[in-house]
């Protein structure tokens, strides 16, 4: 087993939890990923070093996505079939709970997460983000999970090569890794661990505004993209039903232009359909299927509300509010969704990105 740490700007508590890794698990590995975090910590890592770590080093700050993938691709060439469990650096993870989420894994299960119960003491931030991105990663993907946050993360060997393909350089990366994962129809099971923030989560380097934007993009990639089409949609409406002055007619010839431009988007750049194994004559239909259903929603939506008095623009917005979310749905499951290929078996990782890290490897201390 292989445990991964990427450190920014670290703390002793690094160290604490290396020792006591290797003090709970004489055999274990354990790979630390130093992100660019300047000379003022080099001590902290030479300590981990000199406990039997490798140390590996970004020269600038790259982000915790980077470093995770500079790491799955140093043990996927140094050890290829190793299980690999993820660590944050603060002592957030107990080593119990690290020992278990590995032994999940080697049970059989591909990833596992380590699922914090968010009892007790814990930063309103820290509370707010874990439900907020619960909820969303639940309407995006259909799963429902506790915990999609969380560091902690367990890989079997046969996931590295897929991970190191996984975009995002920064806290976005975790996140894609799910809902990659959810597209490819990877099992996913969590494991119940501690919920520790020490001084109140002080050594987070998690940007509340930036970052989550970052991992919110794919759902607000979807809204943005559906709201495109909508004012697409609407002008289209308008234009010809001033012309034609048939309701049944307009809609028809909006939804056609609206909805050949959105399927094209959403395959794309939203859902990016294009390594589930589906082809765009399959997923082209889907889609019209959907478009015709929703049509005929949208239609009756508008009749009924512009045959009591509502007039056109108003009845549009309303029908459209209502049913943006089931197009989502349907899209995310049965138009673009879908397994994929199952990741390779691990081989000889390809190097890392350009700014390549360097390496230090200690003697392997014996417990």
């Amino acid at each position: 087993m292989i445990v991964l740490i990427p450190a920014y700007e670290p703390d002793g508590r690094l160290v604490e939890v290396v020792d006591a890794l290797i003090g709970a698990a004489p055999g274990v590995r354990v790979v630390v990923v130093d992100d660019g975090s300047g000379p003022e910590y080099a001590h902290l890592f030479d300590a981990v070093r000199l406990l039997g770590c490798s140390v590996l080093a970004h020269p600038a700050n790259r982000g915790k996505g980077a470093a995770l993938r500079t790491g799955f691709a140093f043990v996927n060439r140094n050890w290829p079939g190793e299980t690999v469990v993820c660590a944050d650096s603060d002592g957030q993870h107990g080593v119990v709970d690290i020992l278990r989420v590995a032994a999940r894994v080697a049970d059989g299960t591909p990833l596992v997460l380590g699922a914090r119960r968010f009892t007790g003491s814990v930063p309103v931030r820290s509370r707010f983000g874990n439900t907020a991105t619960r909820v969303l990663f639940r309407l995006a993907t259909g799963r429902p999970l506790q915990d999609t946050q969380t560091g902690l993360r367990g890989y079997a060997a046969g996931l590295l090569p897929w991970l190191l393909s996984v975009p995002g350089d920064r806290f976005e990366y975790e996140m894609d890794v799910l809902l990659q994962a959810a597209r490819r129809g990877l099992p996913v099971e969590e494991v119940g661990i501690a919920t520790i923030y020490l001084e109140g989560n002080a050594s987070s380097h998690f940007r509340p505004l930036v970052d989550s934007l970052r991992i919110y993009t794919p759902l607000l990639a979807f809204l943005l993209s559906s709201f495109g089409a909508f004012l697409l949609d609407v002008v289209a409406l308008l234009a010809v039903n001033a012309v034609t002055g048939s309701l049944l007619l307009s809609a028809v010839a909006a939804r056609t232009v609206s909805g050949g431009v959105n399927f094209l988007v959403n395959r794309r750049l939203v859902f990016d359909a294009r390594d589930v194994g589906r082809s765009v004559r399959t997923a082209a239909l889907r889609y019209g299927a959907l478009a015709a259903g929703l049509l005929a929603a949208n239609y009756a939506v508008l009749r009924a509300l512009t045959d009591v008095g509502v007039t056109l623009l108003p009845a549009k917005l309303l029908a459209e509010a209502a049913l943006v979310a089931v197009s989502f749905l349907v899209q995310r499951s049965l138009v673009f969704g879908g397994a994929a290929p199952a990741p390779a078996q691990p081989d000889d990782g390809p190097a890392s990105a350009p700014g390549a890290p360097t390496e230090r490897v200690g003697a392997v201390r014996r417990g």
